[in-house]
């Protein structure tokens, strides 16, 4: 069997144990089609970068899919047919990640931007005192007025 990635998103309308219940749906479809979900993610409600359908956010949910070609092609059916989803996208991939996804990481697992290494502590005085204000600016508006 091959392995897929899938990533649906789901109408804002829906609450979030409605789009869950929404990724069991189609985990169930695979399920029935002789494949397996090694890994569901619900990624939460996220701002789209461009309307969807009238949509402005969207819920994400992930799929990692152990099936053969007809079970994903069904759930992609289904998929399309449904009026919660919005969007989808199905990769075939070489190994499946049994890790978070990166969406699932928080910024601190990510590795904060921490220490400068070696620049050296940051300074704020680098630069000196300001210099003076220029004279011809004040001198220029005088003659005009």
């Amino acid at each position: 069997m091959a392995l897929y990635e899938c990533v649906l998103i789901a109408r804002q309308d829906i609450s979030a144990a409605q789009a869950e219940q929404l990724g069991e749906q189609f985990a169930q479809i695979i399920r029935d089609n002789g494949g397996q979900v090694t890994k569901t993610e619900y990624w939460g409600l996220k701002t789209l970068t461009y309307k969807i359908k009238k949509n402005r956010k969207g819920h994400y949910t992930l799929f990692n899919v152990d099936a053969p070609a007809a079970a994903v092609l069904e759930m992609e059916r289904n998929m399309g047919i449904n009026e919660d989803v919005l969007r989808f996208l199905t990769l075939r991939v070489d190994a499946l990640d049994a890790n978070p996804s990166v969406m699932m990481q928080s910024r601190g697992e990510r590795g904060d931007r921490g220490d400068r290494g070696d620049r050296g502590p940051r300074r704020f005085d680098d630069r000196g005192p300001r210099p003076p204000r220029r004279q011809e600016a004040t001198v220029a508006e005088g003659e005009n007025a």
